[in-house]
C-alpha cells in the first residue's frame, strides 16, 4: 500500500476528470509499464482499478482518468463527488494485465471513450521507442473525448485519428483499418464492451490471429442470472465442502466461513481472485481469461463465475 496525495484535478471532457497523484513521503513512485493500472482504495472500503495514463518513465507522479459512470457502483461517483486536490488516498503498486507485445513491430491502438487511458500511455511509449503505430480514438461526441489537446500537441499527432459518432464523416471504418493482418502487427483495444467486440469481431473476420489481439475490459457485460442454480465447492487442502446458493458468489460463501480470497473488481475483469480448479467444470463469466484459457477449465474467477457441474474442487 502506498499513501498518495491528489495534487491536481482537471476536467478532461464531459464527465471525465484526471487526478494527479504523488507520494506523501516525497519518494519516487514504483516504475510501471505501458498498459498498467493501480488499485485505488476509496471511502467506504471500495477498491477500484484505474489505468495509468502518464508517460511510463515518470516516477514523480501517477495520472489516472476517471469517467463518472451513470451505472457506477460507487467508485467513480466517489472520486468525482468527494476527491479534491489535497485528499489522501491509498493505492497499490502498478500491475500490468494489458502489456505491449515485445515481438510486435507495428501496432494498431483502438480506444473507446475512457478506454483512452491505457492506450494513451502505450502511445507515449511507442512514440519514444520509435515504433510504428496508429491510434484510433472513438467517442460519441467531441465533448466526451478526453486528453484531445494532449494528443494534438504530441510528437505523434499525425498518427492519431479521432472518430465521433455524431460526425458521420469521421466514423471509424474498422474493415479498412484492419484489412491487412500481418505477423508483425498487433492490435490493442480498450473501451466499452460493444465497441471492443466490434473491433475484435471485425479483426477475426479478416483473418487476425487471436494471439495478436489484446484487450482490456473496464467492466463486465450484464449477465442473466435468472437460471442460476446451486452447486458446491470443495477445498482441496482441508476437504471442506460449501454449498453456493443461486444468489451468492463463491467468494461470498467462502468469506462467510472465514476463507478470504483477494478480490478487487468483483466483476471478473481484473483477475485478482483467479483460482485454480482441480476438478469440475466452471461456468466462466469473466472478461479476464481468453477463450482458450477458459476452455482449459483449470482456473476461474470466483467473484462472478459459477459451475456447470455439481462440484468444483478448488486449489485452496
Amino acid at each position: 500500500m502506498i499513501e498518495v496525495q491528489v495534487v491536481a484535478r482537471h476536467n478532461e471532457a464531459l464527465d471525465i476528470c484526471s487526478y494527479e497523484l504523488t507520494r506523501i513521503d516525497g519518494q519516487p513512485l514504483p516504475a510501471f509499464t505501458a498498459g498498467a493500472h493501480i488499485d485505488v482504495h476509496l471511502p467506504g472500503g471500495l477498491i477500484r482499478q484505474y489505468s495509468l495514463c502518464n508517460h511510463p518513465e515518470e516516477r514523480h507522479r501517477y495520472l489516472i482518468g476517471v469517467l463518472k459512470d451513470s451505472a457506477s457502483r460507487g467508485g467513480s461517483r466517489s472520486l468525482h463527488e468527494l476527491i479534491q486536490p489535497g485528499a489522501r488516498l491509498h493505492i497499490s503498486e502498478p500491475r500490468n494485465l494489458f502489456p505491449l507485445a515485445p515481438e510486435a513491430r507495428r501496432s494498431l491502438l483502438f480506444a473507446g471513450g475512457i478506454g483512452i487511458t491505457p492506450i494513451l500511455c502505450m502511445a507515449e511509449h511507442l512514440a519514444q521507442s520509435g515504433a510504428v503505430f496508429e491510434l484510433h480514438y472513438c467517442t460519441r461526441s467531441r465533448e466526451r473525448a478526453a486528453f484531445v489537446e494532449r494528443l494534438r500537441q504530441s510528437p505523434y499527432a499525425d498518427r492519431v485519428f479521432l472518430h465521433f459518432d455524431e460526425e458521420p464523416e469521421t466514423r471509424l471504418d474498422a474493415v479498412r483499418v484492419l484489412a491487412a493482418p500481418n505477423d508483425d502487427l498487433h492490435l490493442y483495444v480498450c473501451g466499452p464492451g460493444g465497441f471492443m467486440q466490434h473491433v475484435l469481431d471485425t479483426a477475426k473476420a479478416l483473418g487476425w490471429q487471436d494471439s495478436h489481439l489484446h484487450r482490456e475490459y473496464f467492466a463486465a457485460a450484464p449477465t442473466d442470472t435468472s437460471a442460476d442454480g446451486r452447486f458446491a465447492v470443495k477445498l482441496a487442502s482441508s476437504g471442506q465442502v460449501f454449498e453456493v446458493p443461486a444468489d451468492r458468489s463463491v467468494v461470498q460463501v467462502l468469506e462467510s466461513h472465514g476463507i478470504e480470497i483477494p478480490i478487487s473488481c468483483e466483476q471478473g475483469v481484473c483477475g485478482t481472485c483467479l483460482t485454480r480448479v482441480l476438478e469440475g467444470v466452471p461456468e466462466h463469466r469473466d472478461m479476464f481469461l481468453t477463450e482458450a484459457e477458459q476452455a482449459c477449465n483449470d482456473q476461474f474467477t470466483p467473484c462472478c463465475s459459477r459451475s456447470k457441474t455439481p462440484l468444483l474442487v478448488l486449489d485452496l
